[in-house]
């Protein structure tokens, strides 16, 4: 079934987006009821405010659609570890090798480049790049902090279909916002209803 974007509603960050960004770069792809989804970093132009409005880029950093499909992928690699993790199962090898390949991006010096017509030199990348590489270092490194670290404990998915974002569970709390709390209560309040009574 082909899925429809539509025009993003306000919704609140999910419980630990603040204190990991790579919880809320999982979060940038969300299902809504409907078969509708909202996706943040679906252009260039979003994938660049997304970055700028975490610090991880300048306002206008001249972001092309082969930068942002990296972020996009680094977001689905990111989402199927917390989705591994979230489950209790073993994580796909090629998610952990994103992880680890976008932490070691980042080139400290210029490279060696060799070239017919130019002979040997060093070079450095062009600064789009360079930025958009040292971005994924830090949503990578990040992701590894917290599937490393205490707060690991507490990440989930919303328990409310058809929602797809993580959070890190407070007490009992297990949806990503009041919004789809409501829509859990709502929908085990109607199965209530509507469940035939046995004498």
């Amino acid at each position: 079934m082909e899925q429809s974007v539509i025009e993003e509603p306000a919704l609140p960050p999910a419980q630990g987006e603040e204190q990991h960004l790579s919880l809320a770069l999982a979060n940038t792809a969300i299902a809504l009821p409907g078969g509708h989804r909202i996706d943040r970093l679906g252009t260039p132009a979003q994938t660049n405010h997304w970055l700028t409005e975490r610090g991880l880029a300048p306002v206008d950093i001249g972001m092309r659609e082969m930068c942002a499909a990296q972020l996009r992928s680094l977001r689905e690699q990111t989402r199927s570890l917390f989705a591994s993790r979230a489950a209790g199962l073993s994580p796909l090898p090629a998610a952990v090798t994103a992880i680890n390949d976008a932490m070691t991006r980042v080139s400290a010096a210029p490279l060696l480049q060799w070239d017919d017509k130019n002979g040997p030199y060093r070079a450095t990348r062009h600064p789009t790049t360079e930025i958009l590489d040292h971005a994924l270092a830090a949503l990578a490194a990040d992701a590894a902090d917290l599937l490393t670290g205490s707060d690991v404990e507490r990440l989930t998915a919303c328990g409310s279909p058809p929602c797809n974002r993580y959070l890190l569970r407070h007490g009992r709390r297990h949806w990503c916002s009041t919004r789809c709390g409501d829509r859990a209560r709502a929908a085990r309040a109607y199965a209530r209803r509507t469940q035939p009574k046995t004498q």
